[in-house]
């Protein structure tokens, strides 16, 4: 079996998002906001585990209790998809509804060309693992 990565991340208080290593080795982040500290400390840990891809991984963003994505938040993910290493990494992000989907396509669409995570967005938990559990090699 191989191992995982060690996760370095810690819960905080008034933070609103918790990540888990997911079975194939990559991450289930689930936000229940995105106020500034959420953002800020979201980057934060993206950019440091950007920094450490090895490998294509998997990565599912649950959104679903977030109602709206304010700019700021916008113009982290687009930095942060931006990013050389994040062409290895596919993304899965599930959405409670159709003005939230909207403005994560409006992220997808700002990112360089072939610098970007494979990116999916899905209203059904489901949906989301399927296209998740796909062969790395068919990305995206």
């Amino acid at each position: 079996m191989t191992q995982s990565k060690p996760l370095n991340w810690t819960a905080k208080p008034g933070i609103g998002f918790t990540v888990v290593r997911r079975e194939d080795g990559g991450m289930t982040l689930t936000f229940t906001d995105l106020s500034d500290a959420t953002i800020n400390e979201w980057r934060e840990f993206a950019m440091e585990h950007l920094l450490g891809v090895d490998r294509r991984t998997r990565n599912l963003y649950d959104i679903r209790a977030v109602q709206e994505i304010p700019e700021k938040a916008i113009r982290m993910a687009v930095e942060a998809n931006s990013d050389p290493s994040a062409r290895n990494i596919r993304v899965a992000v599930v959405v409670a509804d159709q003005s939230v989907a909207d403005a994560i396509r409006e992220v997808a669409a700002r990112a360089l060309p072939g610098t970007a995570a494979a990116l999916k967005i899905f209203s059904d938990m489901g949906e989301a693992e399927a296209w998740l559990a796909r062969p790395l090699d068919q990305i995206p």
